[in-house]
């Protein structure tokens, strides 16, 4: 953000000035943000559609309200900075576009697919993205809160430094290969998910699930996994991915228990 003195006329460049002395007229304030934001409301948008949006003003933003975009084929389009909110984008291509920086709000676009796409700094909540398709997708700065992923395929995503995940279902997704280390993993359903080569060292689990996940392969050294749900996970294989891991007593139990051994 930058902040212009406009006096009478003449722009202020911070120099001193010794034998003139000028009385502000005005203070704007000046951002790198677009000026406006055009507001999009309560349409279905085909590929020409929007591609006649794009094509207008540049520096105006777009703003999409309960529009429809379901089976449509937006590929390789530059939305950097939209906002979409309650739209749908159900079986959706967005593949290549780019997509930093956008906004998704209670969006649902089931089985979409963001192949390739660059979503540096883009925010998704509380959307439906089951069954969505993130293969080598730029994940950079990402969130997810209270976002469906039940099935969501994200093996190859990559540049995911600060993908964040938080309150969400994973159920039986593709996460293999991702990184968690060092944060706070809360309130993840991972059941039945495919975490195979997954960094969790140093993580901490708040609450959340890892029942019958795939863990081939996964590092939780460092990792507090006390409140997280281990059921349908056995010692025979667990037992070095969790090597220095935090548990709790009653799930070190549970997991002994699976070689027929009784804890008193």
């Amino acid at each position: 953000m930058k902040r212009v003195i406009v006096r009478s006329g003449v722009k202020s460049t911070g120099l001193k000035c010794k034998t003139r002395t000028f009385t502000p007229i005005a203070i704007f304030t000046m951002t790198d943000s677009p000026a406006t934001t055009r507001l999009i409301t309560d349409q279905t948008l085909s590929r020409s559609d929007l591609a006649s949006l794009l094509a207008g003003e540049p520096q105006q933003g777009l703003r999409f309200e309960r529009c429809d975009f379901d089976g449509q084929d937006l590929s390789r389009l530059n939305l950097r900075g939209a906002e979409f909110q309650d739209c749908t984008l159900a079986e959706a291509s967005l593949e290549r576009c780019d997509l930093a920086q956008t906004q998704w709000l209670a969006c649902k676009a089931r089985q979409a697919n963001f192949h390739l796409a660059d979503l540096t700094d883009a925010s998704f909540s509380r959307c439906d993205l089951n069954n969505s398709t993130w293969g080598l997708t730029k994940l950079a700065g990402v969130s997810f809160i209270e976002v469906k992923l039940t099935g969501a395929n994200f093996k190859g995503a990559h540049q995911t430094l600060g993908l964040r995940f938080q309150d969400s279902l994973l159920v039986d997704a593709d996460l293999r290969g991702l990184s968690f280390r060092k944060q706070t993993i809360a309130r993840l359903n991972l059941a039945d998910a495919d975490l195979g080569g997954c960094d969790f060292r140093d993580a901490v689990f708040e609450g959340g699930s890892l029942r019958d996940a795939n863990l081939k392969n996964a590092q939780f050294e460092g990792a507090d996994l006390r409140s997280v749900d281990l059921s349908g996970l056995t010692i025979t294989n667990v037992a070095q991915q969790f090597k220095g891991a935090t548990l709790s007593m009653e799930q070190a139990a549970a997991l002994i228990s699976g070689l027929g051994v009784r804890v008193m």
